[in-house]
């Protein structure tokens, strides 16, 4: 009989348990759609803008179980959270501004240094020849994989706490910003004037476009990621102000206090809080 490969055998074990458990989390995800609370109020900082927010989502207790529980967007690929796809770059500063901060990384604190600063750099195309992050080994460059003695998870997220800083300085800006998402419309009145809605709400699966639907497992709507311990309106209270400015952070402060103080609970509360 021939020799048997335990570390494979061990390996193909592991990920088929976890392709179960992803499978069974994604049946415990809820619908995309439901009831929601909204609020509008205009922005104390642009007479031209109005804040149109989803009180359901930022009064639930989503947060981020990346390393402990999280089942990751690709089968086999748990350990990668949504870092599978690398990440599109908003524009030239954000990927500029990116650049900068990754220059200061180390063979210590990021696995592949060596690649990230040669001569194919961190961007590549993606299959429409939009520019995103580098995919290395089937994941973002900037994703230290388990076993690196450096640690686990976003090099550059490690490099803004190691620093004092809040991740969202040194990491793309859709890395910092999901899953919250933000949008513009200009909505016409009746009187011919306009104002610039600024939406900020879940990104769902539908946030994704049409691949969205075919994620393995997507965190907003499982039960198994509303397992805070605050809201996320106080828990990415940094994020929420980078996005909506110190004063439109304080109102929808203090409308999300209020929307959890309703007498008998919340309006439409989010239903993977449980």
């Amino acid at each position: 009989m021939p020799p048997v490969d335990v570390t494979l055998t061990d390996r193909k074990a592991v990920e088929k348990a976890a392709k179960k458990a992803a499978a069974a989390a994604r049946k415990r995800e809820v619908p995309l759609d439901f009831a929601r609370a909204w609020v509008e109020f205009a922005d104390p900082e642009d007479a031209e803008q109005v804040f149109r927010c989803d009180l359901t989502w930022l009064t639930s207790r989503w947060t981020c179980v990346f390393g402990r529980g999280c089942h990751g967007i690709r089968p086999g690929r748990a350990s990668d959270g949504c870092c599978t796809l690398g990440a599109h770059w908003s524009d030239e500063d954000d990927r500029s501004r990116v650049t900068g901060h990754a220059a200061r990384l180390t063979p210590q604190t990021w696995q592949f240094h060596k690649q990230g600063t040669g001569p194919k750099g961190i961007s590549e195309p993606d299959d429409d020849g939009e520019q995103r992050t580098r995919r290395v080994d089937g994941a973002c460059i900037f994703l230290n994989r388990p076993g690196f003695p450096g640690g686990e998870g976003c090099a550059l997220h490690t490099l803004a706490l190691a620093e004092g800083k809040e991740p969202l300085e040194t990491k793309p800006d859709v890395c910092w910003q999901l899953p919250v998402r933000r949008t513009y419309d200009w909505i016409d009145r009746p009187d011919d004037s306009r104002y610039l809605q600024v939406t900020i709400g879940e990104y769902d699966r539908r946030g994704w476009g049409p691949g969205g639907h075919d994620l393995q497992w997507w965190c907003t709507g499982s039960p198994d990621a509303h397992v805070g311990a605050e809201p996320v309106y106080l828990s990415y209270r940094p994020e929420l102000t980078e996005l909506m400015g110190a004063g439109g952070y304080a109102v929808l402060a203090g409308l999300c206090e209020r929307h959890l103080s309703t007498p008998g609970g919340p309006v439409a509360a989010h239903p993977a809080d449980g």
